[in-house]
């Protein structure tokens, strides 16, 4: 890839060079064609090489900042419109479904949702820099022509871009790649200069201005020679972005059927895009630059094969199963049942997986290595695992996630101490510092959070994600001060409040106070050893009541990620949740080998005493949240080997 886009902007100077000279000799020739044309010109090829270079290089710097805020710009660069939480639509509350429940089973945390409301064709995207910036995209036609089936074969498809890491490369190669195609738009501008301005007009028909004429007319030229010279750009633009995806794109089909256990479903939406009208095609403008990021083709056509983004639709049915190009097509079931569950979902059952996924007494055997090789690759077991905990929510609980106010009194209530009069000193703070109507939610979520057990608390925490995103600046700052004394009004913070707020933080202070997408700095695991050993004594020590059992756990996980390691525990003090939030910042700077064997050495150190809990589980989870790791929820392993 990177030989392709030198040798594109290679021929790009080239052949800017060779338009200058001519345009340069025919001007110096009174508008006559040249009897000799120099053919080297050391100072227009010094210039010319330094102006396009700078063009290029400005381009780029120029779109890398404009999607510097993740996927909601490139949502927006397509016109798309945000599905709201809280929509009473039945089609969109369906696909806001399938999202919540892929994003549970995924350990990715709930996307903000949009709809391509001009797009009839049958389409999709992730774009973002991280999970905490990512949006889902459709376009309309999948909620008009796909069923539930096919709409969450897409979405894990698409979700499967985003635990791979293809959302981050695919955003950034539309930064990279707008340096070379920038130049058809420079000469496409310049046409236009001469077209379509009416002093342009009068200055071509001569005038006064006598030599106004012959100018219009080297920039016409000029024009056209960029544009030409552009489409080197468009073919190299297209050889890269077809290098980058159409492998990843079997990936994600590979993923979205074990994800899902339904080949009919990603099949299916395939299918229809191969047999029905509608196709999958783009009509936006911005189509060919961001052509890579779709679920299927959304350009006109490709010139030849090897130039397409995505392989042919016949060979990605295939590979999934053959036999589906014998089978009709499926209809489209418009009717859903409670919170855009489809009636053919058997809530019954997805509430008894979600029982069965629940460990006896709170804990169970865990293999770190297990661990680690689910980190991106979850299994049907826990899409049945995130389908039955949405079922077993309480009524009253699911309408105040999608609300504004309710989201907000959700968390509060979820912090608020089991101690009477604890509890009465923080619904006073709120009284005083929240909004009366938030204040009113968290009292009427207290008693539908208290017939939850620990294992659905943080997944409420993500659903509630997308809700929150909808506040104001001024508010964030409110609540985000309230969630913070809430969690310490009793003077220490425990495992589920650390990691509540670690979600928090991680997910909405980006978006809010700034968005800082972290560099990688750190490949050797030499760099950040006082990084790892915090973090490692902080698990250790949370994980185990005893000096010896704590020790022992510290050791397996740093045997893991260094063997031979001399490191020793550090102190209860030195251990705080307050300097694992520190080294979970500087770790996040690592890259993603070394990010491998971090979560591998944690996994060790947590499953030294051969059981996890619930709490440790889900702190380790937050964990590789922090480092840009998704980790599937902890089930049970018979559940998910069914």
């Amino acid at each position: 890839m990177v030989v392709l886009y030198g040798l594109a902007v290679v021929l790009i100077v080239l052949a800017i060079y060779i338009a200058a000279t001519f345009i340069f000799a025919y001007a110096l020739s009174h508008g006559k064609v040249p009897d000799k044309m120099p053919l080297w010109n050391p100072q227009l090829f010094l210039w010319v090489t330094v102006s396009t270079l700078a063009v290029i290089v400005i381009g780029t710097l120029y779109k890398i900042h404009a999607l510097s805020e993740g996927g909601r710009i490139v949502a927006e660069l397509f016109g798309a419109v945000p599905v709201e939480p809280g929509t009473k639509d039945a089609d969109e509350r369906r696909l806001l479904n399938v999202v919540e429940e892929i994003s549970l089973a995924s350990g990715t945390r709930v996307p903000n949702v949009y709809v391509l409301e001009d797009e009839q064709s049958i389409n999709a995207f992730a774009a973002g820099y991280t999970a905490a910036d990512a949006v889902i995209c459709v376009s309309q036609g999948c909620l008009d022509k796909l069923n539930r089936d096919e709409l969450q074969g897409v979405i894990a498809h698409e979700f499967s871009h985003i635990s791979n890491g293809d959302m981050r490369l695919n955003i950034r190669l539309i930064g990279v790649l707008n340096g070379i195609l920038i130049i058809a738009f420079i000469g496409y501008g310049l046409i236009r200069i001469v077209f379509g301005g009416r002093r342009g007009v009068s200055v071509s028909r001569g005038g006064k201005k006598g030599g106004g004429g012959a100018i219009l007319l080297v920039i016409l030229a000029a024009g056209l020679a960029l544009m030409a010279i552009g489409y080197i750009g468009v073919f190299f633009g297209r050889l890269i972005k077809s290098a980058v995806s159409r492998q990843r794109e079997f990936l994600a089909d590979a993923s979205a059927v074990q994800f899902t256990r339904n080949p009919e479903g990603i099949g299916g939406a395939l299918l229809k895009i191969l047999k029905l009208d509608v196709g999958s095609r783009i009509v936006n403008s911005h189509a060919e630059e961001a052509s890579h990021l779709f679920f299927a083709n959304g350009l006109r056509g490709s010139w030849f094969s090897l130039m397409a983004t995505h392989p042919p639709l016949e060979e990605r049915i295939r590979q999934i199963d053959p036999s589906l190009f014998t089978k009709p097509l499926a209809k489209v079931e418009k009717a859903v049942g409670r919170e855009g569950v489809a009636p053919g979902l058997d809530e019954t059952r997805a509430a008894a997986a979600f029982a069965g996924s629940r460990p006896a007494g709170g804990s169970f055997a865990m293999q770190p290595g297990h661990v680690v090789s689910q980190v991106g690759a979850p299994h049907a077991g826990h899409l049945d695992y995130a389908a039955g905990l949405i079922a077993s929510l309480p009524i009253g609980l699911t309408p105040m996630l999608r609300a504004a106010e309710g989201a907000q009194g959700v968390v509060y209530a979820l912090l608020l101490s089991d101690a009477e009069e604890m509890r009465r000193t923080q619904l006073g703070y709120l009284a005083g510092h929240a909004d009366a109507r938030v204040h009113a939610a968290a009292q009427a979520a207290m008693p539908l959070i208290e017939h939850i057990g620990p294992a659905v608390r943080i997944p409420i925490v993500d659903m509630v994600l997308p809700t929150l995103r909808q506040m104001t600046a001024e508010k964030y700052e409110e609540f985000r001060t309230n969630v913070f004394y809430l969690a310490s009004a009793d003077m220490e913070i425990n495992l589920f409040e650390y990691t509540l707020m670690r979600i928090l933080t991680r997910n909405l202070d980006s978006l809010f106070r700034g968005f800082k997408r972290p560099l990688v700095q750190y490949s050797d695991v030499k760099n950040v050893t006082d990084q790892c050993v915090i973090v490692l004594s902080t698990l250790a020590r949370f994980g185990n009541t005893g000096e010896s059992e704590a020790v022992q756990a510290f050791k397996n996980g740093m045997e893991s990620l260094i063997s031979g390691s001399q490191a020793a525990i550090l102190s209860e003090a030195q251990s705080s949740l307050e300097a694992l939030d520190k080294a979970l910042d500087a770790l996040a700077l690592a890259s993603a080998p070394l990010k491998k064997r971090i979560i591998n050495a944690c996994a060790a150190c947590v499953a030294a005493d051969g059981q996890v809990t619930i709490e440790e589980g889900e702190l380790l989870r937050a964990v590789a949240d922090s480092l840009d790791c998704p980790m599937p929820p902890f089930v049970h392993p018979a559940a998910v080997a069914a």
